[in-house]
């Protein structure tokens, strides 16, 4: 099976932690070019100098997923071929859709789709001219079945993974494959942020959310980010070159559909 990585040069969107760090750290490990994107310039360059090393260019690029203006002209000043690109945004705030604000919705759909697309456009001739392109857009399960209390990011990422979709069949002609992996609750600075604020709301303490969350999952745990760079990273796979369209969850089991 071909891994390989050597050669190819990744973009990886929310790299300074939890997943998105994972993902960068496995690429680079598999011999990928990094180039590291976050809103934390001091994160990125503290991260950057920790990437696996063995002869690569790694590099970081500032923008902030927030203002999409900050993306557009962090973009202006790139002028690399990108081979592979992660697309990784940190979720919209948890809360009951009925409460949700019109502004909610405008935020989260302008840093989730309207991001990734300018990312697409800006990077795809560079995949078609380099012969090798491979996009992976983290989201979440609830694409599938949407989860309770996140209103708001049930709606975006379902609009996410049909964009994706999209996406993919008009890319296929290319060779480029467009991917969605789906992360269940995972080990990440969100997951806390979910648990503290469902302890501040209901009185219960942030131990007994957990394990409620952990056993709601059949492998009885919540996943560790690199559980899901694995997924994702085979995606960005050479070995992963007639698989587009489709999305991967990987949450121990807990989604109730196929």
């Amino acid at each position: 099976m071909n891994l390989d990585l050597s050669g190819k040069r990744a973009m990886v969107c929310g790299s300074t932690a939890g997943i998105g760090k994972a993902i960068a750290m496995e690429l680079a490990e598999m011999g990928a070019e990094i180039v590291l994107v976050a809103r934390n310039e001091e994160k990125l360059k503290a991260i950057c100098a920790e990437l696996p090393n063995s002869g690569q260019d790694h590099s970081t690029l500032t923008a902030d997923f927030s203002d999409i203006n900050s993306l557009k002209s962090a973009l202006d000043n790139f002028d690399k071929e990108v081979h592979i690109l992660i697309n990784n945004t940190g979720g919209p705030p948890a809360g009951p859709i009925t409460d949700a604000q019109l502004e909610e919705f405008q935020s989260a759909f302008s840093m989730h789709l309207m991001c990734n697309h300018l990312l697409v456009q800006k990077l795809k001739d560079g995949m078609i001219k380099g012969g090798y392109g491979r996009i992976v857009n983290i989201i979440s399960t609830s694409v599938k079945i949407p989860l309770k209390g996140l209103g708001v990011s049930n709606t975006i990422r379902g609009a996410v993974a049909n964009w994706s979709k999209t996406m993919a069949n008009e890319l296929a002609v290319h060779g480029i494959t467009v991917n969605n992996v789906l992360p269940g609750a995972t080990a990440t600075e969100r997951l806390t942020s979910i648990i503290s604020n469902k302890a501040a709301k209901t009185g219960q303490d942030e131990a007994s959310i957990q394990k409620s969350m952990e056993s709601a999952v059949p492998m009885g745990r919540v996943a560790q980010p690199e559980e899901v760079a694995a997924a994702a990273c085979f995606l960005a796979s050479p070995a992963a070159s007639y698989i587009t369209g489709v999305n991967i969850p990987v949450d121990g089991g807990r989604t109730g559909s196929l």
